[in-house]
């Protein structure tokens, strides 16, 4: 089973004036919520920048009963990705000393929409029979004619499908700057979340948390190559050779990066949920950049 992301998209790629910042009674865009202020280090810091709320819609594409997942399964998702991107999850106490001081809170937060693209009031939960037995990384789970269910406009909304992935699939992103009809994130229906239906090791909603990382510009702490010649584009994650599976002991060398080597904890390596538990500065700050626009 693994996590997948597609094609990286550049730095330059934005994801600028799309969602709304509550700030009091004043909205203001996410350019100025994310782009006015630089990010910080530690997660003792994190009121020194607004917080950014991001409207969600979960798209549940079923053909069996399993896989119509509870809508309090699709609100386990919704507060694990809370913690997540609020560095509020416990188990960052597992982070090695030598990269505590990395944690950063990316100030982020996602809500289920209350409104649809036509201002009616909703859940901010879809429910599509199909009749496929499961899908892949083709794109039909985001279309009606191919058994699956439209996006929401990606101009107000984080689109989730959540259904039955083929080929060992956990999930895939895509990256900013592609189709505004494809735009989102999909996860298998026994990784979302963290009741219900999921299945151990991935019951801790943290593939979400990775592929939305994805969706925000994030690359593979690897580079996506195999040979120490990957960057992600960030200067606090150590070079990693490789993609990190399970849960690794601290250090797991590769590339001539001792003495502490991977920081397999990254939630952009590939290890089990309960080993992924931090975004970094250089991450956050990426993050933030996509949200702000050009």
């Amino acid at each position: 089973m693994q996590r997948s992301g597609l094609a990286a998209a550049p730095l330059s790629s934005t994801r600028g004036k799309e969602f709304v910042h509550e700030s009091g009674a004043e909205a203001t865009t996410v350019r100025d919520a994310a782009g006015a202020r630089a990010p910080v280090r530690d997660v003792s810091q994190r009121v020194t920048r607004q917080l950014i709320t991001i409207p969600v819609v979960v798209h549940v594409v079923c053909k069996r009963d399993p896989e119509n997942i509870s809508d309090a399964q699709v609100n386990s998702q919704i507060d694990a990705l809370n913690r997540d991107y609020r560095a509020n999850n416990s188990d960052t106490s597992t982070v090695p000393d030598v990269w505590k001081g990395f944690v950063t809170d990316p100030n982020i937060q996602f809500a289920l929409a209350t409104k649809d693209p036509k201002g009616k009031a909703t859940t901010g939960i879809t429910r599509t029979k199909t009749t496929r037995d499961s899908f892949g990384t083709g794109d039909s789970v985001k279309r009606a004619t191919t058994g699956g269910s439209a996006a929401w406009p990606r101009d107000r909304y984080l689109n989730l499908w959540v259904c039955n992935l083929g080929d060992g699939l956990l999930g895939y992103a895509q990256f900013p700057g592609g189709p505004a009809a494809t735009d989102g994130v999909v996860i298998l229906y026994t990784a979302f979340g963290t009741m219900g239906a999921v299945q151990s090791p991935f019951d801790l909603g943290r593939t979400a948390t990775h592929e939305v990382g994805h969706w925000l510009n994030l690359i593979h702490i690897w580079g996506d190559r195999n040979d120490c010649g990957g960057t992600d584009y960030v200067t606090d994650t150590p070079n990693a050779q490789l993609p990190n599976y399970g849960k690794p002991k601290f250090p797991h060398i590769s590339c001539n990066n001792g003495p502490n080597g991977d920081m397999f904890m990254d939630y952009m390596d590939y290890v089990d949920d309960a080993a992924m538990v931090m975004f970094t500065a250089g991450q956050v700050a990426r993050m933030n950049a996509t949200l702000a626009g050009p």
